[in-house]
């Protein structure tokens, strides 16, 4: 019934939030609390009609999803272990949540716009790390870009490294942020406990966000509208609270937005189906620890050398063609680096770890 009062009185006065931007009169708690979740609700529409402007071509996402091992573009899995690597490396960096977003964001619309090659994937997705970084991040916070190259046991150059944020910067005409699914994952979380009537009630945003970076971690999740994603996840987390009023809560905001039974029916069941693979008993549970690195000696000195690593091949710009032949690049340089997946950070724990970011058994690091 609370809810439905608030929906209607959201309905009626959007006007009144606009008189009320333009005066200065003092409101009671009762009538600010409502002020708030009239600017909530607009933002949310505001973000809504966006967020089309910041999806992946579903064109590149089929070509990417049809790619064998092997082929010379990029494969659904390769794509996927490179976002685990970002995943780890956020961790060890202590970036935040946002950082990661974003970062999965522009790889995605970048790699499903240009037919980029498996050997210029590392380059390609550190490079969306530190754009994100540089976008979310406190500038005293930021990892030079030498150190995100070592840590990340990459085989190209800074001055590389900041030719493919050009690249990538202009390809997407990226300037500041973008509308993701975290977006409304925050704003849903907000509406949500603003008018849940039972306190008691809590909704784990940082639980929320996990869920978000492992279902990223695949890329059929790239394809839902950042929308219908967040609001799949809200509701999945719901129903493991069993709150009927937050459930009430999701169905307006469903209809505000006007988001199809249908696309909400389909995400809402392929979250579901990943946040169970992720619970399964088969899969091991991080320590409740930052990400910490075990190398040997050599290794260790092979990370701190300024020795000369050659300059990357020049990236073909070219957007995707089907018909395009795919040997029209000659292989010049090995990507051998390693994947950072098998350690973890801190925020990937609990029941809502991922099923493929399973501690692995470390592999050695080849001689340099």
């Amino acid at each position: 019934m609370f809810m439905s009062c608030f929906f209607v009185f959201f309905y009626s006065n959007e006007a009144v939030w606009e008189e009320h931007k333009e005066t200065s009169g003092i409101l009671s708690p009762a009538a600010g609390s409502e002020m708030d979740a009239v600017r909530l609700m607009k933002e949310l529409k505001v973000n809504y009609e966006q967020e089309v402007d910041y999806l992946p071509r579903e064109t590149g996402l089929n070509l990417i999803e049809s790619a064998m091992e092997g082929d010379s573009r990029i494969s659904a899995k390769c794509r996927d272990a490179k976002v685990e690597d970002l995943w780890s490396l956020t961790s060890f960096f202590g970036y935040s949540t946002q950082t990661f977003v974003l970062a999965v964001n522009l790889l995605d619309r970048f790699l499903a716009m240009i037919k980029v090659q498996p050997k210029h994937l590392s380059c390609v997705s550190l490079s969306c790390l530190h754009m994100a970084a540089k976008v979310t991040e406190e500038e005293c916070n930021l990892t030079p870009a030498d150190e995100l190259i070592r840590i990340g046991q990459c085989r190209f150059t800074v001055s590389d490294l900041c030719r493919m944020e050009k690249i990538v910067g202009e390809k997407l005409r990226f300037k500041s942020n973008a509308v993701t699914a975290l977006t409304f994952l925050h704003l849903y979380h907000q509406i949500a406990l603003s008018h849940a009537t039972d306190r008691k009630e809590r909704l784990s945003l940082e639980k929320l966000e996990a869920q978000l970076k492992a279902c990223l971690c695949r890329i059929s999740f790239s394809r839902a509208k950042p929308s219908v994603l967040a609001l799949s996840l809200l509701r999945q987390e719901i129903g493991a609270i069993r709150s009927e009023d937050m459930l009430e809560i999701a169905s307006h905001i469903q209809r505000h937005l006007k988001i199809p039974d249908g696309d909400l029916q389909l995400w809402s069941e392929r979250v579901a189906r990943c946040l169970s693979d992720y619970a399964s008993p088969e899969c091991s549970k991080p320590d409740h620890r930052k990400l910490r690195w075990i190398v040997s000696r050599r290794t260790a000195q092979n990370l701190h050398s300024h020795r000369g690593v050659p300059e990357l091949p020049t990236i073909p710009e070219d957007c995707w063609d089907e018909s395009e032949s795919e040997d029209s690049s000659e292989d010049v340089m090995s990507s051998g680096e390693e994947s950072l997946s098998s350690s973890l950070g801190s925020d990937a724990e609990g029941p809502f770890f991922p099923l493929h970011l399973r501690r692995q058994k470390p592999r050695p690091f080849l001689p340099a």
